[in-house]
């Protein structure tokens, strides 16, 4: 795999208004990918969400989140480290789980699958919309693709990622609206704390509905700003 560097990505500064992230990208403050997820979430999510809180208590549920998250952030250096070919070391325990989980995305998902990437951690925009950031964009299985790594507590169903799903089809929409590419395929690389790799991948009409149902929730976003 290799760094083929085809686009110039902007950069861009995080802020919160109204609590909810923006990305202030080529002049314009604009609602994270997350932020407009969060938002529009169904209630039968919004209330499993707060009965897991309930059951396992307030406290302890923001001990897991935290733990998932510094896990995940942990894993993406390592994974981004190893594209760039540069060497890192984390010895802390979360260090330690995350560089086992990254060598499985790294062996089972990106040797002889990403031939080529065209930026990391790359900022993203649909203008006057929405903005976030994807892990990778490049060519997965000789094909244009944005893939996204993710940890995760517990395997996966696909029905259970409905939004990972649409967070690849906002990502692949402003990829081709600002660079003129043809994305059409999703992949999400996830791996659990206990080490079980999984691959999902979307693409031909899976996610050409992905791209509908996700402009759907931005204009349900903003009809809820007003």
């Amino acid at each position: 795999m290799k760094l083929n560097q085809l686009y110039t990505y902007p950069t861009s500064s995080r802020s919160l208004i109204n609590e909810l992230r923006h990305y202030d990208v080529n002049a314009q403050k604009l609602p994270s990918v997350t932020a407009i997820l969060g938002a529009t979430e169904s209630p039968e999510k919004k209330a499993s969400l707060d009965a897991w809180r309930a059951r396992v208590g307030v406290e302890k549920a923001k001990e897991i989140t935290k733990g998932a998250s510094d896990r995940g952030t942990a894993m993406h250096n390592i994974i981004e480290k190893f594209l760039l070919g540069q060497g890192y070391l984390d010895l802390t325990d979360v260090g330690k789980d995350a560089q086992t989980m990254a060598q499985q995305i790294i062996d089972k998902g990106l040797k002889d699958r990403l031939s080529e990437f065209w930026g990391l951690e790359v900022t993203l925009y649909y203008p006057g919309l929405y903005a976030g950031a994807t892990d990778v964009v490049g060519i997965y299985d000789n094909e244009e693709s944005i893939v996204d790594f993710k940890q995760s507590n517990q395997i996966k169903k696909r029905e259970w990622i409905g939004d990972y799903k649409l967070q690849l089809a906002a990502y692949a929409l402003a990829h081709n609206e600002i660079y003129g590419t043809n994305i059409q395929k999703g992949v999400n690389l996830i791996c659990t704390k206990d080490n079980y790799f999984q691959e999902f991948v979307f693409e031909g009409e899976e996610f050409r509905r992905a791209k509908f149902d996700w402009l759907r929730r931005v204009d349900e976003f903003y009809k809820l700003q007003g």
